[in-house]
């Protein structure tokens, strides 16, 4: 909301736009807005510093600031500015930032402030399916406050506007948009929480281990899994193994032919394999029908994390113990779980390493006492960059969760533009770890059938030293030199659009060509040695649209992507 609060300044350029009273009420607007910014400042930190008391003076504070702001933009005077020509539709585009930081002041974020944040975390190993029911219905009637809001400044007309006003709106709406998906899916998940906990009957579900070491779309192979069992919200796990341990299935599972046209039989032949697809549902879908036909139970459910995940809760917890091996600590669990023990390891012992560290975690998290605003601050950036998935086998649970980031289902629909960049390993190795990718989306002109066409630039840079790896992180070694790391790049169109074309390092690039769910997917093969940096550019073209702006869904990998979006102006602009 700082941003948000700081993009309503603009409004003082109203100053040189008007005169008299409605001048002088501008520069009150531009005074209040000023002074909201710093308190909307002030309210983050003493929320994340857990400072409840001084969260609520600051409130009232803000809430006194942004209500003198709307009482500035809504006396009779300004009234009949806002229908003045030229200057009136920024007048009343003023009057609705005015209204919108009000409205959240006091009808969203007193609500927020108040959500007891430990009903979310357990307390002696079980989750208080009861609270959450109550959390639930308060984060429900934020959510349609904010909802509410998002549709009234959706509906304020921007063209016309002086370019700073029509920015100050721009930049609103983007923070409201942020604050409306956090809030539908804290409503999505405060209702779904109790039921999937087992508050009405026992659940059972599958925790997969993704391992980005050896990269797979979704964000790793499917490696170590653990049967979760869920009852009135107290959660045991009732058993582990391995993907391995599955074995292959002949014939294949059934496929759609889109899938089968992109990756042959292998998701559903190798449980490795199911989510070379970008669709989490997908592969979770067909890894639980593996399990089943192995062990003769059925899940609920599939729920997907990755050690970077790890990193974020032991943030949380703290160090946690494993019996026989090092300590698992935050800033160092990923290093320690993707890269020491390949180096120092066998194969047999690296399986039974990774069984007690999830188990150990899993403990430790039931167990000890927890920092909520760490815990919900891990999660949250987990889910935000996709390396949390879940997936619910009943439909009914699985449209409540719908198409946010959360469920990693792959959108046949969309209002903004989005280019999907997955990497799948290609060498049978664990070289995923040593792997830098980066990706720049540029927006372009406007067509005169509505599309647009989009220029992507991806680069991957390889930090792998040139020897002394371990036979366990050389693999198969299938690029030829076991050094070398083979990816396969599959660059997915925005939803009813196209791929026009692509180069490797300024040459065509050969890319393979398929379809999913509506989108056009290009597939380039990537071999980067140590110390080297390749570089592929794509030309795609969107559906019809008129959004200047773009977004990029990408494999989460052991560090963050480098990424830019150059957006370009509405085409109706």
């Amino acid at each position: 909301m700082r941003r948000a609060l700081t993009a309503g300044l603009l409004v003082g350029s109203l100053v040189l736009l008007t005169g008299g009273w409605v001048g002088f009420r501008s520069w009150q607007a531009r005074a209040h807005l000023l002074n909201a910014a710093g308190l909307a400042r002030d309210l983050s930190a003493d929320v994340v510093g857990a400072d409840v008391e001084r969260a609520q003076r600051t409130l009232s504070a803000l809430q006194e600031q942004a209500g003198a702001a709307r009482e500035a933009t809504g006396d009779p005077g300004w009234w009949l500015g806002r229908r003045v020509p030229y200057a009136g539709d920024d007048l009343a585009a003023v009057r609705q930032i005015a209204v919108a930081i009000d409205d959240l002041a006091r009808g969203a974020f007193p609500t927020l402030l108040r959500t007891d944040l430990s009903t979310l975390l357990p307390g002696k190993g079980q989750l208080d399916v009861s609270r959450l029911r109550a959390v639930s219905s308060e984060l429900a009637d934020t959510d349609a406050v904010v909802q509410r809001i998002r549709t009234r400044l959706a509906a304020v007309p921007t063209e016309g506007l002086v370019a700073q006003v029509r920015r100050a709106v721009a930049d609103l709406r983007a923070e409201i948009d942020r604050l409306a998906g956090l809030t539908r899916a804290a409503d999505q998940a405060a209702r779904l929480l109790p039921t999937l906990l087992g508050a009405d009957g026992p659940r059972t579900y599958l925790l997969v281990s993704q391992n980005p070491a050896e990269l797979r779309a979704t964000g790793g192979m499917f490696g170590a899994y653990a049967l979760i069992k869920a009852a009135n919200g107290r959660l045991r796990m009732a058993g582990q193994g391995t993907s391995a341990s599955l074995g292959r299935f002949t014939p294949p599972l059934n496929l759609s032919r889109d899938v089968r046209a992109l990756h042959a039989d292998l998701p559903g032949t190798y449980p490795a394999d199911v989510n070379l697809t970008p669709h989490f549902p997908t592969a979770a879908a067909l890894y639980r029908e593996m399990y089943r036909r192995r062990s003769g139970t059925t899940v609920d459910g599939v729920l997907a994390v990755d050690p970077v995940v790890l990193s974020y809760l032991l943030q949380a917890t703290g160090p946690v113990s494993v019996p026989g091996q090092p300590a698992l600590v935050g800033e160092k669990v990923v290093q320690t779980l993707l890269s020491d023990a390949y180096q120092r390891l066998k194969p047999a012992e690296q399986d039974e390493y990774f069984a007690a560290s999830s188990a150990a975690v899993f403990t430790a998290f039931f167990s000890r006492d927890v920092n909520p605003r760490a815990f919900l601050s891990g999660i949250g950036r987990s889910i935000t960059e996709r390396r949390v998935l879940f997936w619910s086998a009943r439909p009914d649970e699985q449209r409540i969760i719908g198409d946010n980031r959360l469920a990693g289902s792959l959108p046949e629909q969309e209002t903004v533009p989005t280019v999907g960049v997955f990497l799948n390993d290609g060498s049978g190795a664990k070289l995923g770890y040593y792997l830098r990718p980066a990706a720049t989306l540029t927006v372009g002109e406007c067509r005169p059938d509505g599309r647009r066409q989009l220029r992507l630039r991806f680069t991957l840079h390889s930090t792998a030293p040139a020897r002394g790896l371990s036979a366990s992180v050389l693999g198969l070694g299938l690029a030829g030199d076991p050094y070398t790391a083979r990816t396969f790049v599959s660059v997915y169109s925005p939803a009813g659009g196209a791929v026009l074309g692509s180069r490797l390092d300024g040459r065509d690039a050969g890319a393979g060509s398929g379809y999913e769910r509506r989108r056009q997917v290009a597939v380039a093969n990537v071999e980067v040695r140590p110390g080297a940096t390749r570089t592929l550019e794509v030309d795609l073209l969107t559906g019809a649209t008129g959004s200047g702006d773009g977004e990029l869904w990408l494999t989460p990998t052991v560090t963050p992507w480098t990424t830019q979006v150059v957006s370009a102006p509405h085409c109706a602009q």
